[in-house]
């Protein structure tokens, strides 16, 4: 199939989508129908019956010392002076302290909070831990690129897809519907992503583009892609071969790869890669997942015409449904290139492209669930509590795991705990690696997620209270 259809609908945008998944659930239900998109966010009801975040009650699962240290860690991450200048002060910390102490201190406060650990071991025995408490683990590798970074070439990709496919060794012992993440830059050059992604913008190039091409270079062949240099198309090749091993590794394993979403620039080339990979790997089940960020303005349209083209290419699809993680940045570039702004203008305006990009896939999960699958991975509690409602309201079953929830290790564990113990399918995306490979990464995660560290205040008073109510029955 070709991609110009697709191409020109991502690329400009410069239409309303009329549908949301009427297209969709016509195919299998004249009957259903879907209510108009809404301007504002809609309380749909009350939330299922015993399913609280409020109370705390589910802190009473940690231990003395996990109580402390988050509320240590917490209440320092709502500083963001110190979170802007976090790098500086763990340079100024190694120095003064030395990189063994230094190491030792990290390792036991903020690497305990939310990393899984560096051996097999520290990582066995966190999924085993989450697992006891109701929660599935989601592995992630720490590993990916942006525009001009410098690594030392096919050795580091190579190097890369080794780690990533050791990840789906490992998600592969966590359990039923075991979930990995994977940065596509982690194992293809971002210039070269940044590149395809302005081929695919000029209608004269995205042609040669196409899904069919893609797909026949995943599967060994060779392909012609004029619009890119020799050695970039031979890295595009070699690139395209890595995705498509670990595609077929977590296929063949049962474990489910969830692609994320980088940066803008990158985007239209990383979806295109990601939509090759499910025309390999979902014609039967959901194995291969696109994630979709609703801070950006067209992020309902992105979403809708990728459903369209999976229904055309007759695939199964994922996805991993966040808001978004880069706004700082995107909003910097789009004033220093005077281009229009991608980010939505408020929180309001990004919570109703959340909730209409939400419901719309849950309705589909409704009739077809063997074909589309959901992660609603927020930490917004109302965007949680909306989910729960019309899972009940649709008759979605918590326990199929077709709808499933996930958050970060380490936060928003009265939302994760909560709904473990309930037994919904809750994951907890798990980065882990040395000190050394995982703290640069946790220091850009938590400088992207600053208004996500600002909201954690509930969680920081909850564990303050169960902090007070075991030094009170100690007393």
């Amino acid at each position: 199939m070709s991609l110009s259809g697709f191409t020109a609908a991502r690329a400009s945008l410069r239409f309303p989508v009329l549908f949301r998944a009427r297209l969709f659930l016509r195919a299998a239900s004249s009957q259903h129908t879907v209510d108009a998109a809404f301007p504002t966010v809609q309380d749909s009801g009350p939330v299922p019956r015993r399913i609280s975040f409020d109370d705390g009650e589910v802190f009473r699962l940690k231990s003395f010392w996990e109580i402390a240290r988050g509320l240590l860690i917490f209440r320092l991450c709502s500083f963001p002076t110190l979170v802007n200048n976090c790098q500086k002060c763990m340079s100024f910390g190694r120095r003064i302290l030395g990189r063994r102490l230094f190491e030792m201190v990290v390792r036991a406060s903020v690497y305990r909070q939310f990393v899984a650990g560096e051996s097999l071991l520290e990582i066995q025995e966190c999924m085993d831990k989450l697992r006891a408490l109701g929660i599935r683990p989601m592995l992630a590798v720490p590993i990916e690129e942006d525009i001009g970074a410098e690594n030392s070439g096919e050795v580091w990709y190579t190097k890369n897809l080794e780690t990533m496919l050791r990840c789906v060794e490992l998600s592969a012992i966590g359990g039923s519907r075991s979930m990995m993440q994977l940065k596509i830059t982690a194992l293809m050059n971002a210039d070269l992503c940044k590149k395809l992604t302005l081929c695919l913008e000029n209608p004269s190039l995205a042609g040669e583009l196409s899904i069919e091409k893609i797909v026949s270079v995943m599967d060994g062949e060779i392909a012609s892609f004029p619009c890119l240099t020799v050695e970039e198309s031979q890295h595009f090749h070699n690139s395209l071969r890595r995705l498509a091993q670990v595609a077929k590794y977590g296929k063949n394993q049962k474990v489910r790869i969830l692609v994320d979403a980088e940066y803008t620039y990158l985007n239209p080339a990383l979806t295109l890669v990601t939509m090759a990979m499910m025309t390999l790997c979902n014609q039967s089940e959901p194995w291969i997942w696109n994630t979709y960020q609703c801070y950006l303005k067209d992020s309902f349209n992105l979403l809708t015409n990728d459903l369209g083209l999976a229904q055309r290419l007759g695939i199964c699809f994922g996805v991993k449904l966040v808001r978004g993680a880069y706004m700082d940045k995107e909003r910097k570039l789009a004033k220093e290139r005077s281009y229009p702004d991608p980010i939505n203008p408020d929180w309001e305006a990004t919570s109703c492209s959340y909730q209409r990009s939400l419901d719309t896939l849950l309705e589909l999960v409704a009739i077809h669930g063997d074909r589309y699958n959901l992660i609603v991975a927020s930490h917004n509690e109302e965007s949680v509590k909306h989910a729960l409602r019309r899972m009940e309201e649709l008759g979605i079953h918590r326990e199929a795991g077709t709808v499933c929830f996930g958050q970060l290790l380490g936060m928003c564990d009265q939302v994760s705990l909560t709904l473990g113990q309930a037994g919904y399918a809750i994951y907890k995306s798990i980065p882990y690696g040395s000190v050394n490979e995982v703290i640069p990464y946790l220091v850009r995660r938590a400088q992207e997620n600053q208004s996500v560290l600002c909201g954690i205040r509930k969680e920081r008073d909850l564990l303050q209270k169960e902090l007070k109510r075991r030094l009170c029955r100690q007393a």
